[in-house]
């Protein structure tokens, strides 16, 4: 098999994971599972087992570069892409996908965020080999789809042909941005729908003539700044590209155009751990239901709640269930979980009124 790079998207803000999640400190940088890591250096490890550390590179915002070094000391500096700004996926993998093709334009490159989980990790990894060992043979563009276990507004969906057309691998029918409920509830019901993970897997010649095809502008941009990858001014060009691409993610970009589209229906414990109430099923929980951390919580008469507040801080939680409270000290999140995806609202009306220092 070709050579296997990793590119690790580490540059969103994390906004649904407000109040703990900040602007100069978002989830990915957090130990947000109370594992003793944080999520970017769980992922990290865990693409340790199938790359070498010299073929896994980091794309995140600039402002984050210097939390990457303190978090990830055994990444050398020239593997930590630093975006000038945010432009949402289709940006951020195209500079990584150019870099590591003008490195090794034969190789194999996973793409995955830097902020999920992945409970059964052997399997996860077993999939993941599943799909480059395709993609070594085939340039095609492979997604990994996760089977559902509820309707879910909060994620996009894959349409698949259900015959595979190599061992696990289907052919994508239709990709569908967050549906509402109804929606939702009409896709689990069909069976042929899956939910859309965010984890990408080709080689470099399908991701180029794929932007080639579809993005232009996009592709473009960074083939121009191609001649500036490992000097001094690269970050410059990266400057004149960013301000050249629009703001589009990789769905919408690629992956609902392009004609060679596949996917892998999995399950291994995923979750994009994109919501408090995501972190809350997959957090230690007592019999009540109620997932705490926080040395001085005491509840009475609540059930499913998600508490997150200062070891030194007594709380005391009565009468209430299926609620999210988020202390920081310096900022207090008492929220519905069924109405928490209003909480990016919330994080935009603070903006509005110039309350950024809580942000």
């Amino acid at each position: 098999m070709s050579k296997v790079y990793v590119a690790i998207m580490a540059g969103g803000i994390g906004s649904r994971f407000w109040p703990e999640s900040r602007i100069k400190k978002p989830k990915q940088f957090l130990d947000i599972l109370n594992t003793g890591e944080t999520l970017i250096q769980t992922t990290y490890n865990r693409f340790l087992k199938i790359a070498d550390k010299d073929n896994i590179f980091i794309v995140t915002n600039e402002q984050y570069v210097s939390i990457i070094n303190e978090q990830l000391p055994g990444v050398d500096k020239s593997r930590i892409l630093a975006e000038p700004m945010r432009k949402n996926t289709a940006p951020c993998i195209a500079y990584a996908c150019h870099k590591i093709a003008s490195i090794d334009p034969d190789a194999n490159i996973v793409i995955a965020p830097s902020d999920h989980l992945m409970l059964n990790e052997e399997k996860f990894l077993y999939v993941i080999l599943e799909a480059l060992e395709y993609t070594v043979k085939k340039d095609v563009l492979v997604t990994l789809g996760i089977k559902p276990s509820r309707p879910d507004t909060g994620y996009g969906y894959i349409q698949f042909n259900e015959t595979a057309v190599h061992r696990d691998i289907h052919k994508v029918k239709t990709f569908t941005e967050k549906p509402d409920m109804e929606l939702a509830r009409t896709f689990i019901i069909s069976g042929d729908f899956l939910w859309n993970s965010g984890i990408f897997i080709w080689n470099a010649k399908a991701i180029m003539a794929a932007f080639d095809k579809y993005q232009q502008d996009i592709h473009q941009a960074f083939w121009a700044a191609r001649k500036a990858f490992g000097k001094k001014d690269e970050y410059r060009l990266m400057e004149k590209a960013y301000s050249i691409c629009p703001n589009i993610s990789i769905d919408y970009a690629i992956m609902e155009k392009a004609d060679n589209v596949f996917v892998i229906p999995a399950s291994f414990g995923w979750s994009d751990l994109g919501t408090w109430a995501s972190l809350w099923e997959n957090y230690e929980k007592d019999y009540y239901g109620n997932a705490v951390k926080g040395e001085n919580v005491m509840i009475y008469d609540s059930t499913n709640c998600m508490v997150m507040v200062p070891d030194k801080k007594l709380v005391i939680l009565q009468g209430l269930e299926d609620y999210i409270v988020i202390d920081t000290g310096d900022a207090l999140l008492i929220c519905k979980k069924d109405k928490e995806q209003e909480i990016k609202e919330m994080t935009a009306d603070i903006k509005r009124k110039e309350l950024d220092e809580y942000l």
